[in-house]
């Protein structure tokens, strides 16, 4: 039996990158309360070959590596810093590649920072139609995080804690280890 696999995906062009962070907190929750194993990607990741891409076979392989278990994710983790009221243009540029029926009924967390509360409803007003149109499954629970909520590049704020922590509850239903686990329903 194939192990499962969560993957994280962040919008970020820079490091460090709180967005990332986040990310890979939610992500890693979700992993170790399913048994699967992780990968945490940002935009830097695909290198070069993304920006002039107009098909996945203009990546090059490692970009094209990372789109493979993207698409091939039990669970995707998915967010973007907001740049002028919505995800950056690269993030929706990589999505842009993809076919799409392929994360079709997929689990799929969505997750944005910002640098204030000005910016919360990217989550819905970007994201969720983003997700949406691929057909993914998306998680009623969406999570917005502020400067505020970070010190130092790591979540503080037990208020986000608690949302994500009902997104894994609900992504844990949807493959099936709420049981296991011991949520509530």
């Amino acid at each position: 039996m194939t192990k499962k696999l969560v993957v994280g995906i962040s919008g970020n062009l820079t490091r460090p990158s709180k967005t990332k962070s986040f990310i890979t907190q939610i992500a890693g929750e979700v992993a170790g309360r399913i048994g699967a194993s992780s990968a945490i990607y940002d935009i830097e990741d695909f290198g070069s070959s993304l920006p002039a891409a107009r098909h996945i076979s203009d990546l090059d392989a490692t970009a094209r590596a990372i789109v493979e278990q993207l698409t091939s994710a039990d669970v995707l983790v998915a967010g973007s810093p907001t740049f002028k009221g919505s995800y950056t243009g690269l993030f929706k540029h990589l999505f842009d590649l993809l076919d799409p029926s392929s994360l079709r009924g997929k689990p799929v967390i969505v997750t944005a920072t910002g640098g204030g509360e000005r910016h919360s409803l990217i989550v819905e007003h970007q994201l969720r139609p983003l997700f949406g149109f691929f057909e993914a499954l998306t998680m009623p629970t969406a999570i917005y995080a502020s400067d505020k909520d970070f010190a130092n590049g790591a979540l503080v704020s037990e208020a986000i804690h608690a949302r994500s922590r009902q997104a894994v509850a609900e992504v844990l239903r949807v493959v099936g280890q709420a049981g296991s686990v011991g949520l509530a329903a």
